[in-house]
Protein backbone atom coordinates (compact mmCIF):
# COMPACT_ATOMS: atom_id res chain seq x y z
CA UNK A 1 0.00 0.00 0.00
CA UNK A 2 1.05 3.42 -0.80
CA UNK A 3 1.45 6.23 1.64
CA UNK A 4 -1.44 7.49 -0.22
CA UNK A 5 -4.01 4.88 0.18
CA UNK A 6 -6.59 4.81 2.54
CA UNK A 7 -9.08 2.53 4.05
CA UNK A 8 -11.91 0.35 1.63
CA UNK A 9 -13.35 -1.44 4.07
CA UNK A 10 -15.88 -0.34 6.98
CA UNK A 11 -16.88 -2.55 9.94
CA UNK A 12 -19.06 -4.97 8.51
CA UNK A 13 -18.71 -7.25 5.48
CA UNK A 14 -19.55 -3.90 2.77
CA UNK A 15 -16.39 -3.01 0.69
CA UNK A 16 -16.60 0.91 0.14
CA UNK A 17 -14.88 3.05 -2.65
CA UNK A 18 -11.14 4.52 -1.86
CA UNK A 19 -11.06 8.07 -0.91
CA UNK A 20 -9.23 10.47 1.21
CA UNK A 21 -9.41 10.77 4.75
CA UNK A 22 -11.09 14.02 6.02
CA UNK A 23 -8.12 15.22 9.62
CA UNK A 24 -11.86 15.29 11.11
CA UNK A 25 -12.50 11.43 9.89
CA UNK A 26 -9.07 10.01 11.55
CA UNK A 27 -10.05 10.80 14.68
CA UNK A 28 -11.50 7.91 16.79
CA UNK A 29 -12.13 6.81 20.22
CA UNK A 30 -10.53 3.61 20.88
CA UNK A 31 -13.23 1.23 21.23
CA UNK A 32 -13.90 2.26 17.95
CA UNK A 33 -10.76 2.21 15.64
CA UNK A 34 -10.22 -1.23 17.18
CA UNK A 35 -11.86 -3.02 15.25
CA UNK A 36 -11.55 -1.33 12.44
CA UNK A 37 -7.72 -1.49 12.61
CA UNK A 38 -9.09 -5.54 12.42
CA UNK A 39 -10.79 -5.16 9.98
CA UNK A 40 -7.59 -4.23 8.30
CA UNK A 41 -5.38 -6.24 9.45
CA UNK A 42 -7.21 -9.37 8.21
CA UNK A 43 -6.67 -7.71 4.86
CA UNK A 44 -2.92 -8.10 4.93
CA UNK A 45 -2.37 -4.52 6.29
CA UNK A 46 0.55 -3.70 8.34
CA UNK A 47 -0.31 -1.54 11.62
CA UNK A 48 1.91 0.67 12.98
CA UNK A 49 1.75 2.43 16.53
CA UNK A 50 2.96 5.58 17.75
CA UNK A 51 1.91 7.11 21.10
CA UNK A 52 2.81 10.16 23.05
CA UNK A 53 1.64 13.92 24.38
CA UNK A 54 2.90 15.56 21.31
CA UNK A 55 2.33 18.83 22.83
CA UNK A 56 3.57 21.31 20.44
CA UNK A 57 4.52 19.87 16.67
CA UNK A 58 7.52 20.06 15.28
CA UNK A 59 9.76 18.97 13.03
CA UNK A 60 11.01 15.87 15.22
CA UNK A 61 7.83 14.54 15.48
CA UNK A 62 7.06 15.34 11.44
CA UNK A 63 10.70 13.22 10.99
CA UNK A 64 9.87 10.46 13.63
CA UNK A 65 5.96 9.84 12.22
CA UNK A 66 7.71 9.85 8.87
CA UNK A 67 9.85 7.29 9.37
CA UNK A 68 7.38 5.25 11.55
CA UNK A 69 5.69 4.95 8.15
CA UNK A 70 8.15 2.99 6.54
CA UNK A 71 7.01 0.38 8.99
CA UNK A 72 3.97 -0.60 7.95
CA UNK A 73 0.68 0.45 5.21
CA UNK A 74 -1.53 2.32 8.33
CA UNK A 75 0.19 4.87 11.46
CA UNK A 76 -2.02 4.80 14.18
CA UNK A 77 -0.92 7.79 16.77
CA UNK A 78 -2.78 7.31 20.08
CA UNK A 79 -2.39 10.77 22.38
CA UNK A 80 -2.12 10.76 26.40
CA UNK A 81 -5.09 12.48 27.43
CA UNK A 82 -5.09 16.01 29.09
CA UNK A 83 -6.11 14.09 32.60
CA UNK A 84 -2.79 11.97 32.40
CA UNK A 85 -0.08 14.06 30.97
CA UNK A 86 2.42 14.60 33.36
CA UNK A 87 4.44 16.93 32.71
CA UNK A 88 4.03 19.90 35.24
CA UNK A 89 1.12 22.13 36.06
CA UNK A 90 1.58 24.16 33.42
CA UNK A 91 1.07 20.95 30.95
CA UNK A 92 -0.52 20.14 28.22
CA UNK A 93 -0.21 24.00 26.66
CA UNK A 94 -2.54 22.18 24.50
CA UNK A 95 -6.01 20.68 25.16
CA UNK A 96 -5.92 16.78 23.73
CA UNK A 97 -8.86 18.00 21.07
CA UNK A 98 -6.53 20.50 19.89
CA UNK A 99 -3.60 18.10 19.43
CA UNK A 100 -5.44 15.29 17.61
CA UNK A 101 -6.23 17.80 15.11
CA UNK A 102 -3.17 18.99 14.43
CA UNK A 103 -1.53 15.11 14.28
CA UNK A 104 -4.60 14.35 12.12
CA UNK A 105 -3.90 17.12 9.55
CA UNK A 106 -0.31 15.55 8.64
CA UNK A 107 -0.59 13.07 5.80
CA UNK A 108 1.82 10.38 7.67
CA UNK A 109 -0.60 10.20 9.92
CA UNK A 110 -3.80 7.76 9.01
CA UNK A 111 -5.45 7.45 12.55
CA UNK A 112 -5.51 9.47 15.82
CA UNK A 113 -6.84 8.22 18.89
CA UNK A 114 -6.98 10.38 22.55
CA UNK A 115 -5.85 7.43 25.07
CA UNK A 116 -8.18 7.68 28.37
CA UNK A 117 -5.59 5.92 30.35
CA UNK A 118 -2.44 7.45 32.19
CA UNK A 119 0.42 5.00 30.23
CA UNK A 120 0.50 3.02 26.79
CA UNK A 121 0.13 0.09 27.94
CA UNK A 122 -4.01 0.21 27.40
CA UNK A 123 -3.38 1.88 24.00
CA UNK A 124 -1.31 -0.85 22.50
CA UNK A 125 -3.33 -3.65 24.32
CA UNK A 126 -6.45 -1.87 22.02
CA UNK A 127 -4.65 -1.65 18.90
CA UNK A 128 -2.32 -4.39 18.57
CA UNK A 129 -0.08 -3.41 16.60
CA UNK A 130 2.49 -5.18 14.16
CA UNK A 131 4.84 -2.18 15.46
CA UNK A 132 4.82 -0.08 18.10
CA UNK A 133 7.54 2.60 16.99
CA UNK A 134 9.56 5.28 19.24
CA UNK A 135 12.36 7.65 19.08
CA UNK A 136 15.68 6.67 19.25
CA UNK A 137 15.87 8.48 22.57
CA UNK A 138 14.11 5.39 24.56
CA UNK A 139 16.72 2.84 23.04
CA UNK A 140 18.62 3.12 26.56
CA UNK A 141 15.82 1.57 29.08
CA UNK A 142 18.37 2.53 31.87
CA UNK A 143 17.78 6.40 30.73
CA UNK A 144 13.50 6.29 31.32
CA UNK A 145 13.29 7.17 34.95
CA UNK A 146 9.67 6.44 34.62
CA UNK A 147 10.53 2.37 33.38
CA UNK A 148 7.51 3.18 30.83
CA UNK A 149 9.65 1.59 27.88
CA UNK A 150 10.23 -1.74 29.45
CA UNK A 151 6.32 -2.26 29.96
CA UNK A 152 5.49 -1.05 26.89
CA UNK A 153 7.88 -3.64 25.09
CA UNK A 154 6.24 -6.21 27.03
CA UNK A 155 2.80 -4.88 25.91
CA UNK A 156 3.80 -4.86 22.42
CA UNK A 157 5.53 -8.42 23.01
CA UNK A 158 2.19 -9.81 24.27
CA UNK A 159 -0.05 -8.77 21.14
CA UNK A 160 2.37 -10.34 19.09
CA UNK A 161 4.17 -7.06 18.05
CA UNK A 162 7.72 -5.69 18.20
CA UNK A 163 9.47 -2.73 18.93
CA UNK A 164 11.27 -0.53 16.56
CA UNK A 165 13.11 2.84 17.00
CA UNK A 166 13.17 5.82 14.22
CA UNK A 167 16.59 7.49 13.79
CA UNK A 168 16.27 10.77 13.40
CA UNK A 169 16.94 14.16 14.73
CA UNK A 170 15.06 15.30 18.05
CA UNK A 171 13.32 17.82 19.65
CA UNK A 172 11.83 18.47 23.14
CA UNK A 173 8.44 19.96 23.09
CA UNK A 174 8.92 20.68 26.60
CA UNK A 175 12.25 22.67 26.02
CA UNK A 176 10.57 24.79 22.91
CA UNK A 177 7.78 25.57 25.30
CA UNK A 178 10.04 26.65 28.20
CA UNK A 179 12.27 28.80 26.30
CA UNK A 180 10.09 30.15 24.01
CA UNK A 181 5.86 29.72 24.59
CA UNK A 182 6.15 30.06 28.43
CA UNK A 183 2.69 29.69 29.87
CA UNK A 184 4.03 31.03 33.44
CA UNK A 185 3.97 34.55 34.48
CA UNK A 186 7.38 36.81 33.97
CA UNK A 187 8.19 36.07 37.44
CA UNK A 188 7.59 32.39 37.37
CA UNK A 189 9.80 32.11 33.91
CA UNK A 190 12.61 34.27 35.48
CA UNK A 191 13.09 32.30 38.73
CA UNK A 192 13.33 29.05 36.55
CA UNK A 193 15.59 30.65 33.75
CA UNK A 194 17.94 31.55 37.02
CA UNK A 195 17.29 27.19 38.59
CA UNK A 196 17.76 26.21 35.56
CA UNK A 197 21.19 28.08 35.41
CA UNK A 198 22.46 26.61 38.20
CA UNK A 199 20.83 23.50 39.00
CA UNK A 200 20.05 20.63 36.28
CA UNK A 201 16.92 17.77 36.61
CA UNK A 202 19.17 14.81 37.01
CA UNK A 203 20.54 16.72 40.12
CA UNK A 204 17.09 17.54 41.60
CA UNK A 205 16.29 13.94 40.60
CA UNK A 206 19.07 12.61 41.96
CA UNK A 207 17.96 13.93 45.56
CA UNK A 208 14.94 12.11 44.96
CA UNK A 209 16.54 8.99 44.54
CA UNK A 210 18.42 9.38 48.21
CA UNK A 211 15.12 9.22 49.77
CA UNK A 212 14.37 5.82 49.06
CA UNK A 213 16.37 3.72 52.33
CA UNK A 214 15.30 6.89 54.56
CA UNK A 215 13.06 4.99 57.28
CA UNK A 216 10.89 7.28 58.90
CA UNK A 217 7.57 7.60 61.30
CA UNK A 218 4.07 9.71 60.79
CA UNK A 219 2.65 10.90 64.08
CA UNK A 220 -0.56 12.74 64.00
CA UNK A 221 -4.11 12.50 63.96
CA UNK A 222 -5.89 10.21 61.08
CA UNK A 223 -8.25 11.92 59.61
CA UNK A 224 -11.70 10.52 56.81
CA UNK A 225 -12.11 13.45 54.32
CA UNK A 226 -15.89 13.00 53.31
CA UNK A 227 -16.59 14.80 50.02
CA UNK A 228 -20.69 14.99 49.42
CA UNK A 229 -21.24 16.11 45.90
CA UNK A 230 -24.42 18.10 45.89
CA UNK A 231 -26.84 19.84 43.11
CA UNK A 232 -28.71 23.52 44.21
CA UNK A 233 -31.95 23.26 44.16
CA UNK A 234 -32.80 26.65 45.53
CA UNK A 235 -33.84 28.51 48.50
CA UNK A 236 -36.08 26.47 51.31
CA UNK A 237 -40.08 27.39 50.71
CA UNK A 238 -40.32 27.61 54.68
CA UNK A 239 -36.70 28.52 55.76
CA UNK A 240 -33.95 31.19 54.93
CA UNK A 241 -32.35 27.90 54.10
CA UNK A 242 -30.13 26.71 50.67
CA UNK A 243 -31.57 23.48 49.70
CA UNK A 244 -29.55 20.95 47.58
CA UNK A 245 -30.05 17.66 46.47
CA UNK A 246 -27.43 14.90 47.32
CA UNK A 247 -25.67 13.54 44.07
CA UNK A 248 -22.59 11.41 45.64
CA UNK A 249 -20.26 10.91 48.04
CA UNK A 250 -16.58 9.96 48.51
CA UNK A 251 -14.48 9.22 51.51
CA UNK A 252 -10.57 9.77 51.58
CA UNK A 253 -8.06 8.78 53.84
CA UNK A 254 -6.56 12.03 55.23
CA UNK A 255 -4.14 13.86 57.75
CA UNK A 256 -1.57 11.79 58.95
CA UNK A 257 -3.46 8.78 56.80
CA UNK A 258 -2.05 11.39 53.46
CA UNK A 259 1.23 12.13 54.95
CA UNK A 260 1.72 8.77 55.23
CA UNK A 261 0.90 7.84 51.47
CA UNK A 262 2.64 10.49 50.46
CA UNK A 263 5.72 9.42 51.50
CA UNK A 264 5.54 6.04 50.78
CA UNK A 265 5.68 6.69 47.52
CA UNK A 266 9.27 8.25 47.68
CA UNK A 267 10.56 5.58 50.63
CA UNK A 268 10.40 2.40 51.48
CA UNK A 269 9.49 2.16 54.61
CA UNK A 270 7.07 4.21 56.53
CA UNK A 271 5.62 3.60 60.28
CA UNK A 272 2.39 5.41 61.19
CA UNK A 273 1.24 5.91 64.57
CA UNK A 274 -2.16 7.42 65.41
CA UNK A 275 -5.16 6.69 66.77
CA UNK A 276 -8.71 5.53 65.79
CA UNK A 277 -11.96 6.25 67.39
CA UNK A 278 -13.06 3.02 69.84
CA UNK A 279 -16.23 3.28 68.28
CA UNK A 280 -16.87 3.96 64.29
CA UNK A 281 -13.14 3.01 63.64
CA UNK A 282 -13.37 2.47 60.17
CA UNK A 283 -10.14 0.31 60.36
CA UNK A 284 -10.65 -1.86 57.35
CA UNK A 285 -11.44 1.02 55.28
CA UNK A 286 -8.20 2.78 56.68
CA UNK A 287 -6.07 -0.60 56.21
CA UNK A 288 -7.17 -0.79 52.73
CA UNK A 289 -6.45 3.10 51.37
CA UNK A 290 -3.39 2.82 53.22
CA UNK A 291 0.28 2.12 50.63
CA UNK A 292 1.54 -1.51 50.78
CA UNK A 293 4.77 -0.13 52.40
CA UNK A 294 2.43 1.75 55.57
CA UNK A 295 2.68 0.07 58.52
CA UNK A 296 -0.01 0.94 60.83
CA UNK A 297 0.63 1.43 64.62
CA UNK A 298 -3.15 2.35 66.28
CA UNK A 299 -4.44 3.14 69.28
CA UNK A 300 -7.95 3.08 70.13
CA UNK A 301 -9.57 6.24 71.60
CA UNK A 302 -12.27 5.77 74.23
CA UNK A 303 -15.99 7.55 73.57
CA UNK A 304 -14.90 8.71 70.22
CA UNK A 305 -15.41 7.99 66.74
CA UNK A 306 -12.43 7.78 64.03
CA UNK A 307 -12.28 11.87 62.76
CA UNK A 308 -14.06 12.22 60.27
CA UNK A 309 -14.42 15.88 58.16
CA UNK A 310 -17.42 15.71 55.87
CA UNK A 311 -18.11 18.64 53.02
CA UNK A 312 -20.45 19.71 51.39
CA UNK A 313 -19.63 20.62 47.77
CA UNK A 314 -21.59 22.22 45.02
CA UNK A 315 -21.28 19.76 41.74
CA UNK A 316 -21.05 22.07 39.46
CA UNK A 317 -18.06 24.49 40.65
CA UNK A 318 -16.85 22.24 42.95
CA UNK A 319 -17.32 24.62 45.96
CA UNK A 320 -17.24 24.04 49.15
CA UNK A 321 -20.08 25.00 50.81
CA UNK A 322 -19.83 23.99 54.85
CA UNK A 323 -18.12 21.66 56.58
CA UNK A 324 -18.95 19.38 59.43
CA UNK A 325 -16.71 17.40 61.83
CA UNK A 326 -17.18 14.26 63.67
CA UNK A 327 -15.05 13.96 66.68
CA UNK A 328 -13.69 13.86 70.21
CA UNK A 329 -11.16 16.02 70.36
CA UNK A 330 -10.23 15.81 73.85
CA UNK A 331 -6.25 15.01 74.96
CA UNK A 332 -5.89 11.51 75.40
CA UNK A 333 -6.42 9.93 78.80
CA UNK A 334 -3.51 9.11 80.95
CA UNK A 335 -3.71 4.90 79.76
CA UNK A 336 -3.74 6.32 75.90
CA UNK A 337 -1.24 8.35 76.47
CA UNK A 338 1.25 5.67 78.12
CA UNK A 339 0.05 3.38 75.02
CA UNK A 340 1.05 6.43 72.60
CA UNK A 341 4.43 6.89 74.38
CA UNK A 342 5.03 3.05 74.66
CA UNK A 343 4.61 3.64 70.63
CA UNK A 344 7.16 6.33 70.57
CA UNK A 345 9.76 4.52 72.95
CA UNK A 346 9.56 1.88 70.13
CA UNK A 347 9.30 3.49 67.01
CA UNK A 348 10.65 6.82 67.16
CA UNK A 349 14.64 6.31 68.17
CA UNK A 350 15.20 3.40 65.15
CA UNK A 351 13.62 6.46 62.39
CA UNK A 352 15.74 8.43 60.41
CA UNK A 353 12.65 11.36 60.13
CA UNK A 354 9.92 11.55 62.54
CA UNK A 355 7.09 13.71 61.15
CA UNK A 356 5.03 15.23 63.58
CA UNK A 357 1.66 15.95 61.50
CA UNK A 358 -0.08 17.60 64.56
CA UNK A 359 -3.66 18.70 63.69
CA UNK A 360 -4.55 19.38 67.29
CA UNK A 361 -7.43 17.01 67.19
CA UNK A 362 -6.61 15.85 70.83
CA UNK A 363 -3.40 13.00 70.00
CA UNK A 364 0.04 14.84 70.85
CA UNK A 365 -0.34 16.15 74.18
CA UNK A 366 2.22 17.56 76.06
CA UNK A 367 4.49 14.70 76.68
CA UNK A 368 4.28 13.27 73.83
CA UNK A 369 5.82 16.48 72.11
CA UNK A 370 8.26 16.34 74.64
CA UNK A 371 9.45 12.73 73.88
CA UNK A 372 9.12 13.47 70.19
CA UNK A 373 11.52 16.57 71.17
CA UNK A 374 14.22 14.86 72.76
CA UNK A 375 14.54 11.15 70.83
CA UNK A 376 14.05 12.25 67.44
CA UNK A 377 17.47 12.26 65.50
CA UNK A 378 15.09 14.41 62.83
CA UNK A 379 12.13 15.92 63.88
CA UNK A 380 9.95 17.71 61.20
CA UNK A 381 6.88 19.26 62.66
CA UNK A 382 3.57 21.36 61.24
CA UNK A 383 0.82 22.10 63.76
CA UNK A 384 -2.07 22.98 61.39
CA UNK A 385 -4.89 25.36 62.32
CA UNK A 386 -8.56 24.25 61.31
CA UNK A 387 -12.22 25.12 62.53
CA UNK A 388 -11.46 23.35 65.56
CA UNK A 389 -8.31 24.63 66.93
CA UNK A 390 -7.31 27.94 65.43
CA UNK A 391 -7.41 29.53 68.59
CA UNK A 392 -4.72 28.06 70.75
CA UNK A 393 -3.21 24.99 68.26
CA UNK A 394 0.41 26.80 67.80
CA UNK A 395 3.98 25.72 66.41
CA UNK A 396 4.56 27.17 70.00
CA UNK A 397 3.64 24.24 71.85
CA UNK A 398 7.15 22.77 70.32
CA UNK A 399 10.29 23.58 72.11
CA UNK A 400 12.57 22.44 69.67
CA UNK A 401 12.31 21.13 65.67
CA UNK A 402 14.64 20.22 63.06
CA UNK A 403 12.22 21.37 60.41
CA UNK A 404 9.23 23.38 60.37
CA UNK A 405 6.56 23.53 57.67
CA UNK A 406 3.99 25.91 58.11
CA UNK A 407 2.00 28.25 55.93
CA UNK A 408 2.13 31.78 56.86
CA UNK A 409 -1.71 31.84 58.19
CA UNK A 410 -0.22 29.59 61.16
CA UNK A 411 3.64 31.80 61.33
CA UNK A 412 1.46 34.82 61.96
CA UNK A 413 -0.82 33.08 64.53
CA UNK A 414 1.42 31.76 66.19
CA UNK A 415 4.27 35.20 66.28
CA UNK A 416 0.34 37.43 66.81
CA UNK A 417 1.55 39.27 64.10
CA UNK A 418 -0.75 40.29 61.34
CA UNK A 419 1.67 42.76 58.95
CA UNK A 420 4.78 42.10 60.83
CA UNK A 421 8.19 41.26 58.24
CA UNK A 422 7.63 37.84 57.31
CA UNK A 423 11.77 37.17 56.98
CA UNK A 424 11.95 38.85 60.77
CA UNK A 425 8.71 35.93 61.78
CA UNK A 426 10.78 33.33 60.54
CA UNK A 427 14.15 34.05 61.69
CA UNK A 428 12.28 34.49 65.27
CA UNK A 429 10.30 30.94 64.95
CA UNK A 430 13.94 29.45 63.97
CA UNK A 431 15.75 30.82 66.81
CA UNK A 432 13.00 29.93 69.21
CA UNK A 433 13.11 26.22 68.28
CA UNK A 434 16.65 25.90 67.13
CA UNK A 435 15.09 24.68 63.61
CA UNK A 436 17.67 24.97 61.35
CA UNK A 437 14.80 25.15 58.51
CA UNK A 438 11.51 26.39 58.28
CA UNK A 439 9.25 26.30 55.32
CA UNK A 440 7.05 28.97 55.30
CA UNK A 441 4.08 27.63 52.35
CA UNK A 442 2.14 31.05 50.75
CA UNK A 443 -0.05 29.61 48.05
CA UNK A 444 -0.03 32.04 45.22
CA UNK A 445 2.99 33.36 46.45
CA UNK A 446 5.09 30.16 46.53
CA UNK A 447 7.07 29.36 49.39
CA UNK A 448 9.88 30.78 51.96
CA UNK A 449 12.55 28.56 52.74
CA UNK A 450 14.96 29.39 55.89
CA UNK A 451 18.16 27.49 55.60
CA UNK A 452 20.94 28.37 58.68
CA UNK A 453 19.76 31.80 58.48
CA UNK A 454 19.11 32.64 54.85
CA UNK A 455 15.74 32.58 52.77
CA UNK A 456 15.06 31.28 49.56
CA UNK A 457 12.03 32.44 48.00
CA UNK A 458 10.17 30.29 45.17
CA UNK A 459 6.99 31.33 43.01
CA UNK A 460 3.81 29.18 43.10
CA UNK A 461 3.92 26.96 39.89
CA UNK A 462 0.35 26.10 39.40
CA UNK A 463 -2.00 27.39 37.17
CA UNK A 464 -5.18 25.96 38.16
CA UNK A 465 -6.40 24.91 41.47
CA UNK A 466 -8.53 22.05 42.17
CA UNK A 467 -8.59 21.68 45.43
CA UNK A 468 -6.03 23.11 48.35
CA UNK A 469 -6.92 20.23 50.74
CA UNK A 470 -3.94 18.49 52.07
CA UNK A 471 -1.30 20.52 49.90
CA UNK A 472 0.14 21.49 52.72
CA UNK A 473 0.45 17.90 54.36
CA UNK A 474 1.98 16.86 50.87
CA UNK A 475 4.80 19.45 50.93
CA UNK A 476 5.58 18.91 54.46
CA UNK A 477 6.04 14.98 54.11
CA UNK A 478 8.29 15.11 51.08
CA UNK A 479 10.13 18.13 51.84
CA UNK A 480 10.85 16.87 55.45
CA UNK A 481 12.92 13.59 54.01
CA UNK A 482 14.86 16.15 51.33
CA UNK A 483 16.18 18.49 54.60
CA UNK A 484 16.76 15.11 56.51
CA UNK A 485 18.69 13.78 53.57
CA UNK A 486 20.97 17.03 53.31
CA UNK A 487 19.02 18.12 49.88
CA UNK A 488 20.29 22.02 49.20
CA UNK A 489 18.20 25.08 50.28
CA UNK A 490 17.25 26.09 46.49
CA UNK A 491 15.87 22.67 45.74
CA UNK A 492 13.78 22.03 49.00
CA UNK A 493 12.54 25.21 48.09
CA UNK A 494 11.55 24.29 44.17
CA UNK A 495 10.57 20.98 45.35
CA UNK A 496 7.94 22.37 47.63
CA UNK A 497 6.20 23.94 44.63
CA UNK A 498 6.70 21.09 42.45
CA UNK A 499 4.69 19.27 44.91
CA UNK A 500 2.17 21.39 45.93
CA UNK A 501 1.45 22.34 41.98
CA UNK A 502 0.65 18.66 41.71
CA UNK A 503 -1.60 18.05 44.80
CA UNK A 504 -3.59 21.47 44.48
CA UNK A 505 -4.91 19.54 41.21
CA UNK A 506 -5.73 16.35 43.24
CA UNK A 507 -9.59 16.11 44.98
CA UNK A 508 -9.05 16.06 48.51
CA UNK A 509 -6.77 12.94 49.19
CA UNK A 510 -8.33 11.09 46.15
CA UNK A 511 -4.91 9.79 45.29
CA UNK A 512 -0.70 10.72 46.69
CA UNK A 513 1.49 12.83 45.22
CA UNK A 514 3.21 9.97 42.93
CA UNK A 515 7.12 9.99 42.59
CA UNK A 516 7.30 9.67 38.87
CA UNK A 517 4.95 12.37 37.99
CA UNK A 518 7.19 14.07 40.34
CA UNK A 519 9.95 13.32 38.23
CA UNK A 520 8.66 14.06 35.23
CA UNK A 521 7.30 17.10 36.47
CA UNK A 522 11.01 18.15 37.20
CA UNK A 523 12.47 17.23 33.47
CA UNK A 524 10.06 19.24 32.25
CA UNK A 525 10.06 22.42 33.85
CA UNK A 526 13.96 21.88 33.57
CA UNK A 527 14.04 21.44 30.16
Amino acid sequence: MTETTKIDTVLGDQPVARSPLSDREKVYDLVTLSPLLESLRRDGARIVQCHGVFDLLHVGHLRHLRAARAFGDYVVVSLTADAYVNKGPHRPAFTDTLRAEALAALSCVDFVTISPYPTAIEAIEAIRPDVYVKGQEYRIAADDVTGGIVREEEAIKRVGGRLAYTDDIVFSSSQLLNRHLSTFAPEVQQYLNEFRSTHTSREVIGWIDRLRGMHVTVVGEAILDEYLSCEQMGKSAKDPVLAMRYQSGEVYAGGSLAVANHLANFVDSVELITYLGEKESEENFIRMHLKPNVRANFLYKKDSPTIVKRRYVESHLGTKLFEVYFMNDEPLRREEEQQLCSLLAARVPQSDVVVAADFGHGLLTQTAIEYLGEKSRFLAVNTQINAANIRYHAISSYRRADYVCINEQELRLDARSRHGDLAHLIHHLAGRLAAQRVMVTRGRSGVSYCDAGSIYSSPAFASQVVDRIGSGDAVLAITSVAAAAGAPPAIIAFLANVIGAQKVQIIGNRSSVDRVATIKCIESLLK
